[in-house]
């Protein structure tokens, strides 16, 4: 039987799975604990035989393998922009969309403080851009002279005015530094072109970052990395709500996955609901991506207990059960009490982050006429909200959790009446690999196992 191999070297676990190519079904998964300590081919083994022990090898052919990685953190990158609400915020979309996490983000001129403290900020990349096409270069130039003079080691995505670049690459070579140039990402005002950017990130991601994490003997011995996790991710939420030529997908979908770190919401949609409506603020894409650094179910549960809402603070002890779990990572709840307190800051890591990843609207005046202005995306249209993560799809209270979301609100574009749905067997990521060599595969076999 011919098979794909699809592999996620994540931050806790590598999770395997076996996708017959002709049956198009999953014949097997399993998972380890990801050995970034010694190998991550120790975890990748280890998985691989708890996968093969109930199959015969003799009846597997493995035609292909495809990996994606999100190990040791996945890719930390530093942002530089203008202004925080049109270059800054462009520079955090490009670098949401390529599956990337960012770990400090900058605005206007930087100062010696500013780039001391990205020196010591853990960080893979930089990522810096500022001025429109033909417009404004000495912010790009007077960062871009802070970053040399200062001699920082990490490479340099340069993604601003254009016209600056000569200025640019002369300072870097002067001072030896790293760096790799693209197309602006804010070529005209409120416009925004992340589609290159997020490429050389991408490709980046695999010429650098993987083999500075220890993973350089996976291509060698396993397969091809092709892309951080969350560009797996994104990738199979954009093929099972757009489909193919052959066959339909589900329409307009937003993925909520909650983690033990962070909560990452996924939409794809069409960003403007209401035509009528203003646009404020820089555009909004058909794919986004948001991740919520302080909203997980324990290395952030703090960041929960401060964020959440009513129904979790009146919860007896609700502060002290909430620092346990950022104390006790590996804490897993026993009794059904604390199993329905985790379930509660589930419930309030997909409200409070749906909130954030969706749009707003005021009201205006203009020309005469009194105007609604939207800032953001309008997810009132979306048709599903997929869950995932484990505590979604370990539970069995999981439409609770992932309905959380789904509150009318004043002046906010949240989901109106989305059906709910699952990813119970956590495919996505591999989905998303599978897509790169066999789209209708891919897709075929999400609508059999993404239900509710």
């Amino acid at each position: 039987m011919d098979c794909y191999l699809l592999v996620d070297f994540g931050s806790t676990f590598t999770k395997l799975t076996l996708v017959s190519k002709n049956k198009a079904e999953i014949i097997a998964k399993s998972k380890s604990y990801t050995t970034v300590e010694t190998s991550v081919i120790e975890g990748y083994e280890k998985a691989k035989s708890e996968m093969f022990r109930d199959l015969s090898f003799e009846d597997i052919n493995i035609v292909k393998t495809l990996c994606c990685s999100s190990a040791g953190g996945g890719l930390k990158i530093v942002t530089i922009g203008i202004t925080p609400s049109y270059t800054v915020e462009a520079t955090k979309r490009v670098v949401m969309g390529a599956g990337g996490r960012i770990v400090g983000s900058f605005s206007y001129y930087l100062t010696d403080e500013d780039v001391e403290e990205i020196k010591k900020i853990n960080h893979d990349i930089i990522l810096l851009s500022g001025g429109t096409e033909g417009g404004n270069k000495s912010y790009i130039l007077k960062n871009a002279q802070k970053l040399a003079q200062h001699k920082v080691e990490k490479p340099v995505i340069v993604a601003g005015n254009s016209y600056a670049r000569d200025e640019v690459e002369a300072i870097f070579k002067e001072y030896g530094l790293k760096a790799v140039y693209t197309e602006n990402i804010m070529p005209d005002t409120d416009k925004i072109n992340p589609y290159v950017a997020k490429e050389v990130i991408r490709e980046i991601f695999m010429a650098l970052i993987i083999r500075a994490k220890g993973m350089d003997l996976v291509a060698e011995n396993i397969g091809e990395i092709l892309m951080p996790t969350p560009t797996a991710v994104l990738k199979a939420a954009s093929l099972l709500s757009l489909g193919t030529q052959e066959t339909k997908g589900l329409g307009e979908l937003m993925v909520v996955d909650v983690g033990g770190a962070t909560t990452d919401i996924h939409s794809i949609s069409d960003p403007i609901v209401d035509r009528t409506y203003k646009q404020d603020g820089l555009e909004e894409t058909v794919e986004k991506r948001t991740v919520e650094g302080d909203l997980g179910m324990r290395y952030s549960a703090v960041g929960v207990y401060q964020s959440a809402s009513e129904r979790l603070l009146s919860q007896p002890n609700a502060e002290e059960r909430c620092i346990k779990r950022f104390a006790q990572t590996s804490y897993l709840p026993e009794s059904e009490d604390e199993k329905k307190f985790d379930e509660l800051i589930a419930s309030e890591c997909v409200s409070i982050a749906v909130k954030r990843h969706a749009g707003t609207t005021r009201r205006g005046y203009m020309n005469g006429q009194d105007i609604t202005i939207q800032n953001g995306k309008d997810l009132r249209n979306i048709k599903y909200i997929v869950g995932t993560g484990g505590v979604i799809i370990n539970s069995v209270n999981y439409k609770n959790i992932i309905s959380s979301c789904i509150i009318e609100e004043k002046n906010k574009l949240t989901p109106k009446n989305p059906g709910v749905l699952i990813d119970k067997r956590y495919i996505l990521s591999a989905m998303g690999l599978l897509s790169t060599v066999d789209s209708e595969l891919a897709l075929k076999i999400m609508l059999e196992n993404i239900n509710a």
